[in-house]
């Protein structure tokens, strides 16, 4: 039976990227980001590959009070929400979040709290279903903090955090909850920094995602590589750590 899929951050190269695995089962979507003219593009691109339907709505995801409208809104076109992703995000720049509070109050906004905020939302309905699959992009920048983005990497912990407490809550409704932990991915937000082979694609990302909702798996850091990556990091000593230029 397809599945009715709802995404938040459809524009993003990863959350398109496993929209068009899922396309290909014929499943219903609501996408939602900031760009109509993108999200347009996304949803015709998913027609074209087999999903039954691609609705969109354009919406700031800053504003909270909008979110609640908006998960209603998709489970009244899809009639039920089997599967929903939390895809958006911004990748601030340290420097301008350390010498600009505005700047790092936005990056944790966007990050962090609307984060919290549409899986809260979309937890209780799901809640109410007793199951859905509830799966949120984080970072393995939230393992531990680096100099060159630990506003971002804050926030990132923040969501594994309450992610972790949600899937706690949840398991007994039958509720997966999923937390996608990504190393570096070659996408339009990373076009700046240079590329080696710790870089994957969005569809790679996107094939372990899919089988991680499958198989549901609490947390997955993709491509695999990056936990004992993360785990030999979260081991160093502060005064080791300190001293890396990462």
């Amino acid at each position: 039976m397809p599945r009715n899929i709802l995404v938040f951050g459809a524009t993003s190269a990863i959350a398109h990227a496993i929209g068009r695995r899922y396309a290909r089962e014929g499943a219903n979507f609501v996408l939602v980001a900031r760009n109509q003219i993108k999200l347009d593009a996304n949803a015709a691109d998913l027609s074209v590959r087999g999903a039954a339907k691609a609705i969109t709505l354009a919406a700031d995801l800053n504003i909270f009070a909008a979110h609640s409208d908006l998960i209603g809104r998709a489970a009244a076109e899809l009639g039920s929400l089997d599967i929903v992703l939390i895809a958006h995000g911004t990748l601030p720049e340290q420097e301008s979040c350390e010498e600009s509070i505005d700047e790092m109050r936005l990056a944790i906004e966007t990050n962090l709290f609307s984060v919290m905020s549409l899986a809260m939302i979309a937890a209780s309905r799901m809640e109410k279903q007793e199951r859905g699959c509830l799966v949120v992009l984080g970072s393995v920048a939230g393992d531990r903090g680096k100099r060159s983005n630990y506003v971002y990497g804050a926030a990132k912990a923040g969501v594994a955090v309450f992610l972790d407490g949600l899937r706690a809550r949840l398991g007994p409704d039958d509720v997966h909850v999923l937390t996608v932990k990504p190393g570096f991915v070659d996408t339009p937000m990373t076009a700046r920094f240079e590329k080696g082979v710790l870089w994957a694609t969005p569809e790679q990302v996107a094939n372990a995602v899919c089988l991680a909702i499958d198989q549901r798996r609490s947390v997955i850091y993709t491509p695999w590589f990056w936990r004992p990556i993360m785990f030999i990091i979260r081991a160093l000593p502060n005064a080791v750590f300190g001293r890396l230029k990462i």
